[in-house]
C-alpha cells in the first residue's frame, strides 16, 4: 500500500453533479481524491459551491457556461461521462486553461446496439404492437425486413461504425455513409461507401441513422430538403441530438407519408414541453425514448474507467508544469 502523499490526486477535491457509475468515485478516492457525489444538486447552489473544485464531473443536463465557469476559480477539469459536448463552453474553458474531457469510446457500443435496435422496432411496429396485444387486441402487424436495404449514416465516427459494422455483419445492409472527415480506411475494412457529400448519403436510402454532434453546422442539418431525398416511407433513427433534425420537418414529412416512421433517443426540447414538441411525442408512427443511448450499465462502467484515468493524466500533466497551490 503506499504512503499519503504518493497518491496522484492527493487532495484534489472533484464535484459529481450527476448520476456516474460508483466505480468513478472508488477509483479517484484511491488515488488521493476528495469526491462528492451530489448528482440532483441545484443550479443556485452548484454556482455557490463550484469554486471550492478541481474537478467537475457532469453528464448531459447539467449546462457548465461561462456564468458557472466564472465562479469555478480552482476550477482545472471539466469531465463528461458520455461523448457529447454540446452543454459545455468548450471553447471558453478551454482559453481559461481548464480541460475539458469526454468518453466517446465507452458510450459506443451501447449507442450503436440503440440505434440498430430503434431499426428494428420502427420496421416491426414492435412498440405499437405489443401496446395493442397488452390491450387484448391481437392484431398481426405486417413490416418489414432490414436484411439487404440500404442505410445512409451521417456521421461515421465511433458510434457511426460501429452501427455500419453491425448492419453489414448482420443484415449485409447496403451502407453508404458521410463524415467530413477522411475515414476511407475504416469504410474500406467495414465494406462501407463512404461518399464525399452528404446529398450522396441520402439520396434513395431506406434507413437513416444520425451519429454527428450538435454544433452550428450540424444544426437542423436534417431537413425537408434532405428527408424528401430519402426513398418513400424510409425510417429515420436519431441516436444523437435533437437539434440536428429539423422536427417541423420532420413531422410534416411523417404526416404526408414521406417516411415510414422515425425512433427518436433525443429530442430539441428534453423533455418534451411545448406543444410543437408533444405533437412529435405523440405520433402513432413515431418512436420515443428519454435519452438512453448511453445507458447501460456497461458503457457506465466503462466511462468511469475511462474519466478516471483522464482526469488522473490531466491534473499530474497540470502539476508538472506549474506549482499547484492549495487553498
Amino acid at each position: 500500500m503506499r504512503e499519503k502523499g504518493t497518491r496522484s490526486l492527493e487532495g484534489v477535491r472533484v464535484l459529481v453533479v450527476e448520476p456516474v457509475d460508483v466505480k468513478l468515485k472508488f477509483l479517484l478516492e484511491q488515488e488521493g481524491a476528495l469526491v462528492d457525489y451530489r448528482p440532483g444538486i441545484g443550479r443556485e447552489e452548484l454556482l455557490d459551491v463550484v469554486g471550492d473544485y478541481e474537478v467537475l464531473v457532469v453528464r448531459g443536463k447539467t449546462r457548465v457556461d461561462r456564468e458557472l465557469a466564472s465562479r469555478a476559480r480552482r476550477l482545472m477539469v471539466v469531465a463528461r461521462a458520455g461523448s457529447g459536448l454540446d452543454n459545455i463552453d468548450v471553447e471558453y474553458l478551454s482559453n481559461r486553461g481548464i480541460a475539458v474531457l469526454n468518453s466517446p469510446d465507452a458510450v459506443a457500443e451501447s449507442v450503436a446496439e440503440l440505434a440498430i435496435g430503434l431499426m428494428i422496432a420502427a420496421s416491426r411496429s414492435i412498440v405499437d404492437a405489443s401496446l395493442k396485444a397488452k390491450r387484448g387486441r391481437w392484431d398481426k402487424v405486417v413490416g418489414r425486413e432490414l436484411y439487404g436495404k440500404e442505410l445512409a449514416i451521417v456521421g461515421f465516427g465511433r458510434i457511426g461504425r460501429r452501427v455500419a459494422e453491425i448492419a453489414v455483419k448482420a443484415f449485409s445492409m447496403k451502407v453508404r455513409a458521410f463524415d467530413i472527415a477522411d475515414l476511407r480506411e475504416h469504410a474500406r475494412r467495414i465494406g462501407v461507401d463512404l461518399v464525399e457529400t452528404l446529398d450522396e448519403a441520402l439520396e434513395g436510402a431506406e434507413y437513416l441513422s444520425i451519429h454527428v454532434p450538435l454544433t452550428p453546422s450540424t444544426y437542423k442539418m436534417i431537413g425537408w430538403r434532405e428527408l424528401r431525398m430519402l426513398r418513400p416511407g424510409a425510417i429515420l433513427v436519431n441516436t444523437a441530438r435533437g437539434g440536428v433534425v429539423d422536427e417541423e420537418a420532420l413531422l410534416k414529412a411523417l404526416d404526408e407519408g414521406l417516411l415510414g416512421a422515425a425512433a427518436l433517443d433525443v429530442l430539441s426540447e428534453e423533455p418534451p414541453r411545448s406543444a410543437a414538441a408533444k405533437k412529435l411525442l405523440e405520433h402513432p408512427r413515431v418512436i420515443v425514448t428519454p435519452h438512453i443511448g448511453s445507458s447501460t450499465r456497461e458503457a457506465q462502467e466503462r466511462a468511469a474507467i475511462e474519466l478516471a484515468q483522464r482526469i488522473k493524466e490531466v491534473i499530474a500533466e497540470a502539476r508538472r508544469g506549474a506549482p499547484w497551490v492549495e487553498g
